[in-house]
C-alpha cells in the first residue's frame, strides 16, 4: 500500500508545482501589460503640457483622459481579437502576442516627439500608440484570466485566479513607484521636460521579458477543444446571451468603481483635495499595495462561501458607500485620511476584483471562454471604466463634481442586479465539470 500511495502523492505535489509555476509565468506578463498601460496614467499630471500646451491644469488633464479614455475603445476589439486566438489557437499563443505588441505601443510614446517639436502630429501619434496598446491590454484581460482560471485547482481557484489582480494592481503600484523615484531624483521641471519617458523605456524592456517568460507556459486547453465547430467565434457566442450580458453588467459597475479608486485618484486628490503631486503620488502608492494584498484574502473567501455572495457584497457597498465616501474624501487635508478613506473603498471593491476573472471564466464554456470573457469586459469597461476619469473631470470642469459619485454609485447598482441574475459559478460552472472530463489540463 506505502509504495502505491507514494506516487500518487509525487504526482499531486509535481501537479500543484506546474500550475503554481503557471500561475507565476501567467500573471508576471499581467503585471507587465498593465504597468505598460497605466504608466500613461501615473505620468499624466508631467507630460500633458508637452502634448498640450494651452490651458489650464484641468484642461491639460482633461485631454489627457480623453487620450487614456481612447485606449479603451480599442478594447472591445483587442477582445474579440485575442478572444478568437486563444480560443483557436491557444491561451499561450494570444498572451505572448498581446504583450509584444504592448511592448511596441509603449516604446513608441517613450520616443514620441513633443507639441513644440512637430505641433498637432504630437498629440496624433501619441493617440495611435493608445490604441496600439489598447488592443494588446483589452485581449490581455481575457486570456489571460481564461489562462490563470484554468490552470488553478478547483478547490483553490478563487484563489488563485485573484492573483491576476494582485498584477493589475502591481502593475499600476509599480508605474507610481517608478514616478516617485523619479520624483526623488529629478525636479519636477525636468520630469515634465524629459525625464517622464524614462517609464515607457522601462515597460518596454520588461515586456520582452514577459514574451520569453511566456514562451515556457503550458498550454491549457486541448486540440480537441480547439477544434470544435465554431470555436472561437461571435456566431458561437450569441448562443450563450446570458452570461455574455451578466459579464457585461457585472463589469461596468465593477470597472468604473475601479479606476474611480485607482487611476482618477491621484488627480482627484490634487486637483479637489490640494494634495501636490509628490504627495498624492505617494498616498497612492500605500493605498495600492494594500489593495494588492488584499486580492487573495477576498479570492480565498470566494472559495469558502462562494462567488455570488462576494459580488451581492461588493455591489451593495458600492451603491451605498459611494457618494458619502467620494464627499468626505474631497475635504481631506492629511495623507492618512486619504489613505484610510480610499483603502476603506477599495476593500468593498475587492469583492469583485478579487473574483473577476474566475467568476466569468466561469460563466462560458472551454470553446468560447476567452472570447466570452474579453469581449464581454472589454465592453463593459471601455464604455464605463476607461472613461472614469474623463467624467469626472467633465462633472468637475462643469462645476458638478458631486453628480460623478452619484453616477459611480448608479452603476454599482447595476452590478448589483447582474450578481442577483446569477448562480453561484464556483458550484455551478463550466471550469469544474470541464476539468473533471479532462477538457482542460
Amino acid at each position: 500500500m506505502p509504495d502505491q500511495v507514494a506516487p500518487s502523492r509525487q504526482d499531486e505535489r509535481a501537479d500543484t508545482r506546474r500550475r503554481v509555476w503557471a500561475i507565476v509565468g501567467g500573471s508576471s506578463g499581467n503585471l507587465v501589460e498593465w504597468y505598460d498601460f497605466y504608466v500613461y496614467a501615473a505620468t499624466a499630471l508631467y507630460f500633458a503640457p508637452n502634448f498640450f500646451p494651452s490651458g489650464d491644469r484641468t484642461t491639460q488633464l482633461l485631454n489627457a483622459a480623453a487620450i487614456f479614455a481612447v485606449g479603451f475603445l480599442m478594447r472591445p476589439i483587442g477582445g474579440w481579437l485575442f478572444g478568437m486566438i486563444g480560443d483557436r489557437y491557444g491561451r499561450r499563443t494570444s498572451m505572448m502576442i498581446s504583450v509584444l505588441m504592448m511592448c511596441f505601443g509603449s516604446l513608441m510614446i517613450a520616443v514620441l516627439p513633443t507639441y513644440a517639436s512637430i505641433g498637432v502630429a504630437a498629440p496624433t501619434l501619441l493617440v495611435v500608440a493608445r490604441l496600439i496598446q489598447g488592443l494588446s491590454v483589452g485581449g490581455e484581460y481575457g486570456t489571460s484570466a481564461t489562462y490563470m482560471s484554468e490552470v488553478a485547482a478547483q478547490k483553490h481557484r478563487g484563489f488563485f485566479a485573484s492573483f491576476q489582480y494582485v498584477t493589475l494592481i502591481g502593475g499600476q503600484l509599480l508605474a507610481l513607484l517608478v514616478l516617485v523615484v523619479l520624483q526623488g531624483i529629478y525636479t519636477p521641471e525636468e520630469i515634465r521636460a524629459w525625464a517622464w519617458r524614462i517609464p515607457f523605456f522601462i515597460g518596454a524592456a520588461a515586456a520582452i521579458v514577459a514574451l520569453f517568460l511566456r514562451r515556457a507556459l503550458h498550454e491549457t486547453t486541448t486540440a480537441e477543444t480547439r477544434a470544435k465547430e465554431g470555436t472561437g467565434t461571435i456566431r458561437l457566442l450569441l448562443r450563450h446571451p446570458k452570461p455574455l450580458l451578466q459579464t457585461i453588467f457585472l463589469t461596468s459597475g465593477g470597472s468604473l468603481a475601479f479606476y474611480t479608486y485607482t487611476t482618477y485618484m491621484q488627480k482627484f486628490l490634487v486637483n479637489t483635495s490640494g494634495f501636490t503631486a509628490e504627495r498624492a503620488s505617494v498616498t497612492m502608492t500605500f493605498v495600492l499595495f494594500c489593495y494588492m494584498l488584499l486580492q487573495p484574502l477576498f479570492g480565498a473567501l470566494s472559495d469558502r462561501v462562494g462567488r455570488r455572495i462576494c459580488l451581492i457584497l461588493f455591489g451593495l457597498g458600492g451603491a451605498i458607500m459611494t457618494v458619502p465616501l467620494l464627499t468626505l474624501l474631497a475635504g481631506v487635508s492629511t495623507s492618512f485620511g486619504a489613505f484610510a478613506i480610499i483603502l476603506g473603498a477599495l476593500a468593498v471593491v475587492s469583492f469583485y476584483t478579487s473574483i473577476s476573472g474566475v467568476v466569468k471564466a466561469e460563466l462560458f464554456p472551454a470553446e468560447i471562454r476567452a472570447l466570452g470573457v474579453g469581449l464581454g469586459y472589454a465592453i463593459a469597461n471601455s464604455l464605463f471604466g476607461g472613461t472614469a476619469e474623463y467624467v469626472a473631470l467633465w462633472f468637475k470642469a462643469q462645476g458638478m463634481e458631486s453628480t460623478f459619485f452619484w453616477y459611480v454609485s448608479g452603476f454599482c447598482v447595476l452590478s448589483l442586479l447582474s450578481a442577483l441574475s446569477m448562480r453561484d459559478t464556483r458550484v455551478h460552472g463550466h471550469l469544474a465539470r470541464e476539468q473533471a472530463a479532462g477538457a482542460i489540463r
